[in-house]
């Protein structure tokens, strides 16, 4: 078939490898998002699956919206038979949805209808899901709500974090998702309806909800500090200023510290939660690189019963 893909992040190039590297398709072109500003000098910056479209001669398309009528125009010369998607960032309008003959598949970061939404592997860790995987369907007007074509599953392992699950995912799918344009193309492969029940939400995790709640059980606060890491990044206050917190991790034989209170020994540094304690092992103050949480503990001398979270 003849493809156009969308996708932006570095979670997508997997799958453009894999397309890329099919002897049964082609890759016609790349839709990706804009080019964005990042670092300190703020310069604008190409997505990767741009930057890695363009390393292999492929067009790239960056709309602003993909309902303009420029991009709308330019799909239609280019005439694909199927779009395949990962993680593009814009929702697409009936306009663009209509031009592939084959429509549109997305490969999606979890066992639909579970986590339909922005942050599916995120939640998967918050809610400390035990087995979740990825799925192929085809992309209609409802969020994440299109027949599915394949699934496959995925361990989440207790020390995950969701940059380590989605990984993992992000290579297994590609496989997938070069297995179902396999399987479209050569007809095979038909996409079932998802089941009315069981339908779970994944939003966007904002900086709010990486907030950790000290009152909340060891186990919770576990979950949020692996399901927000790498981004946005689980974190509290210490003196008034945030402190990421990059690994932490729950001690089941201590229970007297009170929920946030501090404890610093001579190369661990223990907080309390609403349960039994937790380890800090790895955190980032505002504006310096990660460290370790003794050295940091060390930096600051903690004061006897000092706090986080206020």
């Amino acid at each position: 078939m003849k493809l156009v893909f969308a996708g932006t992040p570095e979670v997508a190039v997997p799958a453009l490898d894999a397309l890329i590297a099919s002897d049964r398709h082609e890759v016609a072109a790349v839709v990706t998002r804009p080019d964005a500003p990042a670092g300190r000098g703020r310069r604008l910056v190409a997505s990767p699956v741009a930057e890695r479209a363009e390393e292999a001669g492929i067009e790239v398309l960056k709309p602003v919206k993909p309902r303009d009528e420029d991009f709308l125009a330019r799909l239609r010369e280019i005439a694909p038979d199927c779009c395949p998607v990962v993680a593009y960032g814009a929702l697409l309008p009936k306009t663009a949805l209509d031009v592939p003959a084959r429509g549109w598949v997305n490969l999606h970061f979890s066992l639909l209808p579970a986590w339909r939404g922005a942050a599916p592997v995120q939640h998967a860790v918050m809610a400390g899901d035990e087995v979740t995987g990825a799925s192929t369907f085809l992309i209609e007007v409802g969020l994440d709500s299109g027949p599915v074509y394949g699934v496959l599953t995925e361990e989440v392992r207790p020390t995950d974090t969701s940059g380590d699950l989605l990984t993992r995912l992000a290579f297994a799918g590609a496989g997938l998702l070069v297995a179902t344009m396999d399987g479209i193309e050569d007809g095979t492969l038909h996409a079932v309806p998802q089941p009315g029940e069981g339908v779970t939400l994944a939003p966007k995790i904002t900086v709010e909800d990486a907030q950790v709640q000290w009152s909340a059980p060891a186990l919770r606060v576990d979950r949020v500090v692996r399901g927000c890491t790498p981004a946005p990044g689980a974190w509290t206050l210490f003196r008034g200023e945030r402190l990421k917190l990059v690994q932490a991790v729950p001690v089941l034989d201590r229970t007297d510290l009170a929920p946030g209170e501090l404890s610093v020994g001579k190369n661990n540094v223990y907080a309390g939660t609403g349960s039994h304690a937790v380890e800090l092992l790895w955190v980032q103050p505002q504006g310096k690189k990660p460290m370790r949480a003794a050295d940091w503990a060390r930096g600051v001398r903690i004061a006897h019963g000092e706090l986080l979270g206020l």
